[in-house]
């Protein structure tokens, strides 16, 4: 069956620094997730008439963080597809998720428009946040990180 809804947005990620004294420090991965009411999700949002799954994983990245396109390297390695059925305009509809990844490399102030939040989750995999998701993308991600150390360093 095909989707009857498309969605993207990116998973993003940030090297934080942990001092451990000088001189030693110790780099770890942190990934942002948006605070809703009863879940943590992905910022993401569905497509406009004409927009590219990119494009639109791009556009939802600003209107709901405040992240700019500037402040972000993707991964051109790894694209993250998923279907699932959701309950959209009184109907169930299949809807197809794209999740590209991100690493922040500027500064940025997370300013959240259509959420409660949010947080950085640091990446130790296994991850048992939202099953239906967030665990097989980020299950994805652990493994496309031991043959891509992107985001490693």
């Amino acid at each position: 069956m095909r989707p009857q809804l498309y969605s993207s947005g990116f998973l993003v990620f940030r090297k934080s620094h942990e001092n451990l004294g000088l001189p030693q420090q110790r780099t770890t991965l942190e990934f942002l997730l948006m605070q809703h009411e009863e879940r943590w999700d992905l910022p993401k949002g569905h497509l406009d008439l004409g927009e590219s799954k990119k494009q639109a994983a791009i556009r939802e990245l600003a209107e709901e963080t405040g992240i700019q396109e500037n402040a972000i390297q993707m991964d051109p390695d790894f694209v993250f597809t998923s279907q699932y059925w959701v309950n959209y305009d009184g109907k169930r509809r299949l809807k197809e998720l794209t999740v590209y990844l991100a690493l922040l490399i500027r500064g940025s102030e997370i300013t959240p428009t259509e959420h409660l939040g949010f947080r950085w989750f640091p990446f130790a995999p296994p991850h048992s946040i939202q099953s239906e998701t967030i665990d097989p993308l980020l299950e994805k991600v652990a493994v496309h990180f031991e043959s891509h150390p992107w985001a490693e360093g």
